[in-house]
């Protein structure tokens, strides 16, 4: 199997691919259309600032390339955020592949929302074996509501998607590489779709 991540300088790249290295997957860092296409997967992983992630995509031609890939593609916290149709981090248009809008947690909820959490009312293979709810980790201080595309809820002051799919494009608003057993168990069944 050849596996992508996708690499237009937003970070945690390396921490997925170590959690990839501990399932026995080699997965190549590219932002070159040939290799991307030929991917049997793809991973869209993010940390950092809405904005300025959309800017890297633009430069290198990814913000075209990546809602037209027809296979599975897995978005990582920004990753997904940045598949949804606008973020209010930086008043930012996305990729529009999700057709939801992210949100700010509201000023009385401390952000970012970071640590372990539940996620609930799963809804899709890519949770497969795991038990409702799993706990996984997340750092983050925007949300997708949510809406049609929910695969899995989490409570943080009000309930949102921690995870969304549209047909072969999946998003996670946690960061599967730093959740132990449950996160690798996603990350496998992500491989296995």
């Amino acid at each position: 199997m050849q596996l992508t991540i996708l690499d237009y300088g937003a970070g945690n790249i390396q921490s997925v691919q170590f959690a990839l290295e501990r399932l026995g997957i080699t997965a190549k860092l590219s932002n070159n259309k040939e290799e991307i296409l030929s991917s049997d997967k793809v991973i869209f992983p993010g940390v950092g600032q809405a904005h300025q992630a959309m800017k890297q995509l633009r430069t290198t031609g990814l913000d075209v390339l990546i809602p037209e890939l027809k296979q599975d593609v897995l978005g990582i916290c920004l990753g997904m955020q940045l598949l949804c149709n606008t973020t209010e981090e930086g008043n930012t248009i996305a990729l529009g592949v999700f057709d939801v809008d992210v949100k700010r947690f509201e000023d009385d909820l401390k952000v970012p929302h970071m640590g372990w959490n539940l996620i609930k009312d799963l809804k899709s293979d890519l949770f497969k074996e795991l038990e409702s709810p799993a706990y996984m980790y997340a750092v983050h201080s925007y949300y997708a509501p949510k809406c049609d595309l929910t695969i899995a809820t989490t409570n943080y002051g009000i309930d949102f998607s921690s995870a969304l799919q549209k047909d072969n494009f999946y998003g996670v608003q946690f960061h599967p590489e730093k959740s132990s057993r449950d996160g690798a168990m996603l990350l496998e069944n992500f491989l296995k779709l």
